[in-house]
Protein backbone atom coordinates (compact mmCIF):
# COMPACT_ATOMS: atom_id res chain seq x y z
CA UNK A 1 0.00 0.00 0.00
CA UNK A 2 1.26 3.18 -1.17
CA UNK A 3 0.54 6.16 1.32
CA UNK A 4 2.05 8.88 -0.97
CA UNK A 5 1.21 10.43 -4.25
CA UNK A 6 5.02 9.97 -5.61
CA UNK A 7 5.21 7.74 -8.20
CA UNK A 8 8.87 7.12 -7.39
CA UNK A 9 9.91 5.94 -3.82
CA UNK A 10 12.86 7.92 -2.52
CA UNK A 11 16.38 6.64 -2.74
CA UNK A 12 17.42 5.98 0.54
CA UNK A 13 20.97 4.27 -0.55
CA UNK A 14 23.97 5.90 1.16
CA UNK A 15 25.90 8.58 -0.85
CA UNK A 16 28.79 8.09 -2.68
CA UNK A 17 32.05 10.23 -2.09
CA UNK A 18 31.59 12.57 -5.42
CA UNK A 19 27.66 12.70 -3.89
CA UNK A 20 29.00 13.54 -0.95
CA UNK A 21 31.22 17.03 -1.96
CA UNK A 22 27.99 18.33 -3.27
CA UNK A 23 30.15 19.43 -6.50
CA UNK A 24 27.08 19.03 -8.63
CA UNK A 25 24.70 20.83 -6.60
CA UNK A 26 27.01 23.75 -5.84
CA UNK A 27 27.17 24.32 -10.11
CA UNK A 28 23.79 24.19 -10.26
CA UNK A 29 23.64 27.37 -7.89
CA UNK A 30 26.37 29.35 -9.20
CA UNK A 31 24.55 28.88 -12.87
CA UNK A 32 21.19 29.93 -11.03
CA UNK A 33 22.77 32.97 -9.46
CA UNK A 34 24.83 33.66 -12.68
CA UNK A 35 21.34 33.53 -15.08
CA UNK A 36 20.05 35.69 -12.45
CA UNK A 37 22.96 38.72 -12.52
CA UNK A 38 21.99 39.21 -16.22
CA UNK A 39 18.27 39.50 -16.07
CA UNK A 40 15.88 42.32 -15.44
CA UNK A 41 16.36 44.11 -11.63
CA UNK A 42 12.86 43.83 -9.94
CA UNK A 43 14.53 46.44 -7.69
CA UNK A 44 13.05 49.96 -7.83
CA UNK A 45 15.36 52.94 -6.49
CA UNK A 46 12.66 54.54 -4.70
CA UNK A 47 13.11 58.31 -4.00
CA UNK A 48 14.35 58.34 -7.71
CA UNK A 49 11.89 56.66 -9.02
CA UNK A 50 7.89 55.56 -8.33
CA UNK A 51 6.49 52.30 -8.47
CA UNK A 52 2.92 52.49 -10.63
CA UNK A 53 0.00 52.00 -8.54
CA UNK A 54 -3.28 50.23 -9.75
CA UNK A 55 -6.10 52.18 -10.32
CA UNK A 56 -8.18 50.81 -7.58
CA UNK A 57 -5.34 51.33 -4.91
CA UNK A 58 -6.66 52.13 -1.48
CA UNK A 59 -4.09 54.72 0.13
CA UNK A 60 -4.47 57.39 2.94
CA UNK A 61 -7.33 58.72 4.23
CA UNK A 62 -8.11 62.10 2.58
CA UNK A 63 -11.05 64.07 4.27
CA UNK A 64 -12.76 65.93 1.53
CA UNK A 65 -14.01 69.62 0.82
CA UNK A 66 -16.33 71.17 -1.43
CA UNK A 67 -15.60 74.07 -3.98
CA UNK A 68 -15.83 76.57 -1.40
CA UNK A 69 -13.72 74.93 0.84
CA UNK A 70 -16.28 73.81 3.91
CA UNK A 71 -15.65 70.29 5.09
CA UNK A 72 -18.05 67.77 3.83
CA UNK A 73 -18.40 65.17 7.07
CA UNK A 74 -21.11 66.47 8.97
CA UNK A 75 -20.25 64.03 11.73
CA UNK A 76 -22.81 60.92 10.97
CA UNK A 77 -20.66 58.14 12.19
CA UNK A 78 -21.49 55.64 9.44
CA UNK A 79 -17.70 55.91 8.50
CA UNK A 80 -16.94 54.99 12.43
CA UNK A 81 -20.36 51.87 11.93
CA UNK A 82 -18.85 50.49 8.72
CA UNK A 83 -15.42 50.59 9.98
CA UNK A 84 -14.63 46.58 10.91
CA UNK A 85 -11.42 47.27 12.27
CA UNK A 86 -12.92 49.60 14.58
CA UNK A 87 -10.10 52.74 13.25
CA UNK A 88 -12.00 55.63 13.17
CA UNK A 89 -13.61 57.59 15.88
CA UNK A 90 -15.05 60.63 16.27
CA UNK A 91 -16.86 63.51 17.89
CA UNK A 92 -19.86 65.41 16.62
CA UNK A 93 -20.08 69.38 17.34
CA UNK A 94 -22.81 72.08 16.56
CA UNK A 95 -21.81 74.96 14.28
CA UNK A 96 -21.87 78.28 16.01
CA UNK A 97 -22.94 81.30 14.27
CA UNK A 98 -20.31 82.87 11.93
CA UNK A 99 -19.15 79.70 11.68
CA UNK A 100 -20.79 79.12 8.14
CA UNK A 101 -17.68 79.12 6.23
CA UNK A 102 -15.72 76.35 7.90
CA UNK A 103 -18.79 73.73 7.76
CA UNK A 104 -21.56 73.28 5.67
CA UNK A 105 -23.99 71.61 7.79
CA UNK A 106 -24.88 72.48 11.37
CA UNK A 107 -23.05 69.52 12.62
CA UNK A 108 -19.70 68.82 12.16
CA UNK A 109 -16.87 66.51 13.32
CA UNK A 110 -15.01 68.08 16.21
CA UNK A 111 -12.41 65.37 16.48
CA UNK A 112 -11.79 62.92 13.82
CA UNK A 113 -9.11 60.00 14.24
CA UNK A 114 -7.57 56.95 12.05
CA UNK A 115 -5.89 54.69 13.61
CA UNK A 116 -3.57 53.40 10.46
CA UNK A 117 -1.99 50.55 12.14
CA UNK A 118 -5.61 49.32 12.63
CA UNK A 119 -7.16 49.84 9.48
CA UNK A 120 -7.13 47.54 6.93
CA UNK A 121 -7.70 49.80 3.67
CA UNK A 122 -11.02 47.59 3.34
CA UNK A 123 -12.56 51.31 1.85
CA UNK A 124 -15.66 50.48 3.69
CA UNK A 125 -15.69 54.12 5.24
CA UNK A 126 -15.80 55.73 1.91
CA UNK A 127 -18.58 53.61 0.25
CA UNK A 128 -20.62 54.33 3.66
CA UNK A 129 -19.93 58.07 3.49
CA UNK A 130 -23.29 59.64 2.44
CA UNK A 131 -21.53 63.43 1.80
CA UNK A 132 -17.97 62.03 -0.06
CA UNK A 133 -16.55 63.58 2.92
CA UNK A 134 -13.82 60.74 3.49
CA UNK A 135 -12.01 58.81 0.42
CA UNK A 136 -9.22 57.01 0.18
CA UNK A 137 -6.37 58.85 -1.66
CA UNK A 138 -3.50 57.37 -4.25
CA UNK A 139 -0.38 57.77 -1.66
CA UNK A 140 0.47 55.46 1.42
CA UNK A 141 1.49 55.98 4.60
CA UNK A 142 4.30 57.27 5.87
CA UNK A 143 6.79 55.64 7.99
CA UNK A 144 7.27 56.63 11.92
CA UNK A 145 9.38 55.61 14.56
CA UNK A 146 6.60 55.24 17.45
CA UNK A 147 2.71 54.00 17.37
CA UNK A 148 0.98 57.50 18.04
CA UNK A 149 2.41 58.73 14.80
CA UNK A 150 0.10 56.59 13.06
CA UNK A 151 -2.76 58.04 14.34
CA UNK A 152 -3.84 60.68 12.42
CA UNK A 153 -6.03 63.67 13.55
CA UNK A 154 -8.38 66.15 11.72
CA UNK A 155 -6.03 68.40 11.04
CA UNK A 156 -3.85 65.91 9.59
CA UNK A 157 -6.25 64.24 7.04
CA UNK A 158 -8.14 67.26 5.95
CA UNK A 159 -7.48 68.16 2.47
CA UNK A 160 -6.42 71.76 1.58
CA UNK A 161 -8.12 74.76 1.03
CA UNK A 162 -9.50 74.40 -3.02
CA UNK A 163 -9.34 78.56 -2.79
CA UNK A 164 -6.22 79.44 -0.42
CA UNK A 165 -4.04 76.47 -1.72
CA UNK A 166 -5.16 75.42 -5.27
CA UNK A 167 -2.06 73.76 -6.09
CA UNK A 168 -2.04 71.68 -3.09
CA UNK A 169 -5.71 70.91 -3.76
CA UNK A 170 -5.43 69.87 -6.89
CA UNK A 171 -2.02 67.68 -6.10
CA UNK A 172 -4.23 65.71 -3.37
CA UNK A 173 -7.13 65.36 -5.47
CA UNK A 174 -4.76 63.46 -7.74
CA UNK A 175 -6.85 61.23 -10.55
CA UNK A 176 -9.75 62.06 -8.53
CA UNK A 177 -12.46 64.76 -9.24
CA UNK A 178 -14.31 66.79 -6.92
CA UNK A 179 -17.64 65.78 -7.18
CA UNK A 180 -20.16 68.71 -8.78
CA UNK A 181 -23.25 66.89 -7.78
CA UNK A 182 -25.43 68.35 -4.85
CA UNK A 183 -25.39 65.24 -1.96
CA UNK A 184 -28.73 66.55 -1.19
CA UNK A 185 -30.87 66.28 -3.98
CA UNK A 186 -32.36 62.64 -5.09
CA UNK A 187 -30.60 60.06 -7.81
CA UNK A 188 -33.05 59.88 -10.71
Amino acid sequence: MQLTPRAKPVDRSPMTFLESLYLWNIIKGMGITIKHMFLKKATIQYPEEKRPFSPVFRGLHVLNRDAEGRENCTACGLCAVACPAEAITMEAAERLPGEEKLYREEKYAAKYEINMLRCIFCGFCEEACPKDAVYLSQTFAPANYARNGFIYGKHELLIPHPIEQPEAYQKALGDRQPSSQNVNQPIA
